[in-house]
């Protein structure tokens, strides 16, 4: 079988920064619903379309190919009476408690951003909107483990069976009830290798 359309594929992958430091490599496979479901980025998508098992490659992403370039527009500083204890560098927060800049927004019907805490000061709290890896090339080398056809509800669902839309390192909420929610502790302070899914 070749990697098409509704297809799902089990991928074995390791991520590099451009000078080839290690960012990820997990032991067991990367699963996802191919051909446009945003399961992977449509780069390796590319690459892998028509593919066969085995099918092994190295591939370059560019930022604006992969988590986009760092915006320092994204960096905020609030206080840190809005957070709950204890807080730490490296949690993560869906939106920012008690922001009032919701009302301001034209774009209420985007993914709300996380926040990941960057700083914590005696007052203040230094928070970022990017991705962790904005702003960075990035290598992927991929080895396809495994493909099948995908089932009429993981193509109705976008996802495959038994897994979540992978998010690359940002966790999902799948909710709509518009509040910012607090997600906590999604990474651990120091961690340098966020999850890719």
């Amino acid at each position: 079988m070749k990697i098409e359309k509704n297809t799902v594929v089990s991928l074995r992958y390791k991520l590099t920064d451009a000078q080839n430091n290690i960012i990820e490599e997990p032991d067991s496979p990367m699963v996802y619903l191919h051909g446009g479901y945003e399961g992977t980025f449509p780069k390796i998508e590319t690459l892998l379309d028509g593919q066969d098992l085995g099918y092994e490659a190295s591939i370059q992403l560019e930022p604006s190919e992969a988590f986009g370039e760092y915006d320092p527009g994204l960096l905020k500083i609030e206080p840190r009476a809005r957070f709950p204890e204890p807080l730490e560098v490296g949690m993560q927060f869906e939106g920012v408690p008690d922001a009032e800049e919701e009302e301001d927004s034209d774009e209420a019907d985007d993914e709300p951003l996380i926040y990941t805490v960057t700083d914590v000061a005696d007052s203040q709290v230094v928070l970022d909107g990017n991705h962790p890896l904005a702003g960075m090339a990035l290598r992927f080398w991929v080895q396809v483990e495994d493909i099948r056809a995908a089932t009429d509800e993981e193509i109705e669902n976008r996802h495959p069976e038994g897994g979540e839309a992978f998010a690359f390192g940002m966790p999902t909420d799948d909710s709509d009830d518009g509040d910012d929610e607090f997600i906590g502790g999604i990474s651990d302070a120091g961690a340098s290798s966020p999850t890719l899914h």
